[in-house]
């Protein structure tokens, strides 16, 4: 590698320069501290584990997102983290299962991924979440997407944002009672996230699949808007079977308690919405910047996550990429009060450095034959170390 090539990054790898570095600290304390205080607990998951045990379960899905490589002590296969949450629903299942019927937990760290995902390219985010366990009801979602929403408020990063609502078990339930084939579902599945209606009513006009089947899914893909289209989706898919019905009864419910919670907050209901089928198992949700179609913030429902590490419980949460939050903050420069001190070997300066320091202030010994801008400088005066602003002392 060449003089030249060597400070190149990796594509999709990138880094923070002292400004975003500093705000993102301030966010990353303000964001946890705001969790902690809606009883939720940090964890610290490991960012490699045995691969065999970070692609248990659901997390198989995340195989071609993982990089691998050997364990040089014990010979075994690692995988650097792509996620974080199923190694929070490890902890949860397996250290924490005593610990309380519902569990809280919150945690931040970086995750690295093979390729892009999104047209931002970016393989390392910084991911932050919030999972709650042990509770199935819409109570625990309605926390989730609240708490989702109330963090992007107190970033700053985000003034204005939209919500947008699913359930998976709408889809799923229709599919069953089309009697669909797995290569059916994934071939419709791929079509109805497109919205690609003329290719929906290709493959139901292929299927054999009963009528009624076949228009309510037909319809599906037309079911977005706001929560008037519950009520629309009440009578198009009456004849669904029960699964369906109570993931529509699900959805009224979060629905109402939103209207109540976030009423500032436009909220659009897509019952063809599948992010994460084969991952989540009820209501999915995401947060849009008013013009924008990629998320900066999404979760759902995921029960019995924590089955392959011996307990199967309900599971609803959501994550978000902190370093992208911070990069949609308007730059800012740092203004913090700095004190400069020529560098002298004197047990009285350095005893007054060490107390600023204690106090919080920032100090920076100037070296010899060089200088540091600083706002402040601490010079002796009248036998005395004193800070006064930089150029404005008789030296004594």
């Amino acid at each position: 590698m060449t003089i030249k090539e060597s400070w190149l990054l990796p594509e999709g790898i990138d880094e923070l320069m002292p400004q975003e570095a500093a705000q993102l600290e301030k966010m990353h304390r303000t964001l946890v501290d705001f969790m902690r205080s809606w009883g939720y607990q940090l964890v610290v998951p490991p960012l490699v584990e045995y691969l065999d045990s970070l692609l248990t379960g659901t997390a198989k899905t995340l195989d071609i997102q993982t990089f691998k490589l050997t364990d040089q002590m014990s010979g075994r296969m690692l995988g650097i983290r792509a996620d974080m949450t199923p190694q929070v629903a490890r902890i949860a299942a397996h250290k924490l299962r005593n610990e309380a019927d519902i569990l809280r937990l919150c945690y931040i760290g970086s995750v690295l991924h093979t390729l892009p995902t999104g047209l931002d390219g970016a393989r390392n985010p910084i991911q932050l979440g919030a999972e709650i366990y042990g509770h199935a009801g819409p109570e625990s979602d309605i926390e989730s997407i609240e708490l989702m929403v109330t963090l992007l408020n107190v970033s700053g990063a985000v003034s204005k944002m939209a919500l947008d609502i699913g359930h998976v078990g709408v889809y799923r339930g229709l599919a069953e009672c089309a009697q669909l084939t797995e290569s059916q579902e994934q071939e419709l599945f791929s079509a109805l996230q497109r919205k690609a209606s003329a290719e929906i009513d290709s493959l139901l006009q292929a299927y054999d699949i009963n009528a009624d089947a076949k228009q309510m899914l037909q319809e599906l893909s037309e079911l977005n808007g706001d929560q008037s289209v519950l009520d629309c989706a009440k009578q198009v898919l009456k004849k669904a079977p029960q699964s369906v019905q109570d993931a529509l009864t699900t959805l009224e419910q979060i629905a109402n308690a939103l209207t109540q919670r976030l009423p500032e907050i436009a909220i659009n209901f897509d019952l063809a919405e599948l992010r994460g089928y084969h991952y989540h198992t009820g209501v999915v949700f995401a947060a849009y910047k008013p013009n924008s179609s990629h998320a900066i913030a999404a979760g759902g429902r995921y029960d019995d996550i924590g089955e392959d590490f011996g307990l199967a419980q309900p599971a609803t949460g959501f994550s978000l990429d902190l370093k992208k939050l911070v990069t949609e903050l308007p730059t800012q420069k740092l203004h913090q009060e700095t004190i400069g001190v020529q560098w002298l070997e004197d047990a009285s300066l350095h005893a007054a450095v060490k107390t600023l320091r204690e106090s919080g202030k920032v100090v920076i010994y100037q070296f010899p034959g060089s200088e540091t801008p600083t706002t402040h400088t601490l010079v002796k005066l009248d036998g005395h170390w004193q800070v006064t602003e930089t150029g404005t002392h008789t030296r004594g």
